[in-house]
C-alpha cells in the first residue's frame, strides 16, 4: 500500500485533530504540523490576541496563507483549525496531494474537551454549547 504525500485532519474544535495527528504522524514516520500553533509562533501572539486585533477575517487570511505554504510539504500530517473549511479558497489547498480525514465528535465531547480552554475565542461567551451547535450546523457539510 502506498502512503499519501500528506494527511490533513479536519473537524470541529475539540475533535482531537492535534492529539490524533501527533499519534498518526509518529506511526507513519511523518512530521506533525498544527496550523494554529504555527500561526501563533510566526505572529508571536496567541489566537485570541489575533482575533482581538485583526478580527476573525484577519486570522482566516493568515490561515489561508499558512495552509497554502504547508500544502507543499510532503510526508506530513496537518491538524487544521476548526474553521479552516469556512473559506472556499481553502478547499483545494487542503486537498492538494493529500488524504483529508474528517474527525467527527459529539457536541457533548466538544463541550467537555474545550470548556477550560481559554485559547478558543469563539467560545468565550455565556453559552459555548450553543456556539458549538451553531458552528457544527454550518461547518459539518464543509468537512465532508
Amino acid at each position: 500500500m502506498s502512503l499519501p504525500k500528506r494527511v490533513v485532519l479536519v473537524g470541529p474544535m475539540g475533535a482531537g485533530k492535534s492529539t490524533i495527528g501527533r499519534m498518526l504522524a509518529k506511526e507513519l514516520g511523518y512530521r506533525f504540523l498544527d496550523s494554529d500553533r504555527i500561526i501563533e509562533e510566526r505572529c508571536g501572539a496567541n489566537i485570541p490576541w489575533i482575533f482581538d486585533v485583526e478580527g476573525e477575517d484577519g486570522f482566516r487570511l493568515r490561515e489561508t496563507a499558512m495552509l497554502d505554504e504547508l500544502s507543499h510539504e510532503d510526508r506530513t500530517v496537518l491538524a487544521t483549525g476548526g474553521g479552516a473549511v469556512m473559506r472556499q479558497e481553502n478547499h483545494p489547498i487542503l486537498k492538494r496531494d493529500a488524504t483529508v480525514i474528517y474527525l467527527k465528535t459529539s457536541i457533548e465531547q466538544q463541550v467537555e474537551r474545550t470548556r477550560k480552554d481559554r485559547n478558543r475565542p469563539l467560545l468565550q461567551n455565556d453559552d459555548p454549547e450553543a456556539v458549538l451547535r451553531k458552528l457544527f450546523s454550518i461547518r459539518d457539510p464543509l468537512y465532508s
